[in-house]
């Protein structure tokens, strides 16, 4: 499965637009304490077991979560895919102006990766063996689950904390976990005290090709709808969504499952291409629906990425906040 732009179309879900639990075993570290400069052993999504002489300090990321986390760490990763694409679409933290691109998401320059000599990268299960293969010839390769819908939270605390253990910051890790936790607690009684505990909320995003406009909707698993559902609130789409990354597909005519007089509707448009204000403006369906007759839509701030790590995540939690308990 590829992400291409700010998207992350399964392929189950290509397809509908054409026509549960996990593992128990936790992925993550073996290593030497925190701040140690000794050798470190993380066992990555593979379940391989990743040796470092001693902790990374220059670093690719080939995905944009894995980015963000290293900055989160205090570390900034010296290329990263697509950094022209990061600062649109994840502003949770800021790329230091020596990182270098080292090609896109879908197509990471091999060529442009060893010329930084790195001591580690970091990439995510989605991406081809054959990609791995290429890189582990000539630097050590971590790969982490990146997504997983029977668990995502978990997941993202997992994928985090092997990459604080393979870059020496595992104190830090604790602490940005911490504040995470915090922020989930936090919003979660505002919530309650403004009386919209078990509210409905839905989250898309959307593109339009020629003259038709295709819906990506975050069901129950994705990454967004968990971290909306700890904080009280309740997912009011229950369409078909892919086991990895908890999406599905819809039209227009498809959002008219989404009932009730406190639902609102959340999307992501932080490329520009607003389809839900532009692209639908005088369509008589999206017109016709409950949530838009009530102006109950709202467009999150660009640059909050829906598959980020802890910084993301509590971007949006804030959102959630500022919609529910204002």
């Amino acid at each position: 499965m590829r992400r291409v732009l700010g998207f992350a179309m399964p392929f189950f879900a290509v397809a509908v637009l054409l026509g549960g639990c996990g593992t128990s075993e936790k992925k993550g570290a073996d290593a030497a304490p925190a701040g140690s400069a000794g050798p470190v052993t993380v066992t990555d999504s593979r379940g391989k077991a990743v040796k470092l002489d001693r902790p990374a300090s220059k670093v690719v990321a080939l995905e944009w979560a894995e980015a963000e986390m290293l900055v989160t760490l205090g570390v900034q990763p010296s290329g990263v895919a697509d950094v022209k694409g990061f600062a649109t679409w994840d502003t949770a933290v800021k790329l230091a102006p020596s990182v270098k691109d080292v090609g896109t998401r879908t197509e990471p320059s091999v060529d442009s990766i060893a010329a930084l000599q790195p001591d580690l990268v970091v990439m995510e299960a989605e991406r081809d063996a054959p990609l791995v293969g290429q890189l582990e010839k000539f630097v050590p390769v971590i790969v982490t689950k990146g997504s997983d819908a029977s668990r995502n939270i978990d997941r993202m605390r997992e994928d985090f904390t092997m990459i604080a253990t393979a870059v020496g910051r595992t104190d830090e890790a604790k602490k940005a976990l911490a504040g995470f936790d915090a922020a989930i607690a936090d919003a979660k009684k505002k919530i309650a005290a403004a009386g919209k505990a078990g509210s409905a909320f839905a989250i898309a995003d959307g593109y339009k090709e020629g003259s038709t406009i295709s819906i990506r909707m975050f069901g129950q698993g994705s990454f967004v709808s968990q971290l909306a559902i700890q904080v009280g609130l309740r997912n009011a789409w229950t369409g078909k969504v892919d086991e990895a990354w908890g999406l599905g597909a819809s039209d227009v005519e498809g959002l008219g499952v989404l009932k009730g007089t406190d639902l609102v509707f959340l999307y992501n448009a932080s490329d520009g291409n607003d389809v839900f204000a532009s692209g639908l403006a005088g369509n008589q369906i999206w017109e016709s629906l409950g949530f838009v007759q009530k102006k109950q839509v709202r467009k999150l701030p660009d640059g909050i990425w829906t598959f980020g790590g802890p910084d993301s995540a509590r971007q949006y939690i804030e959102q959630l906040v500022k919609v529910y308990a204002p």
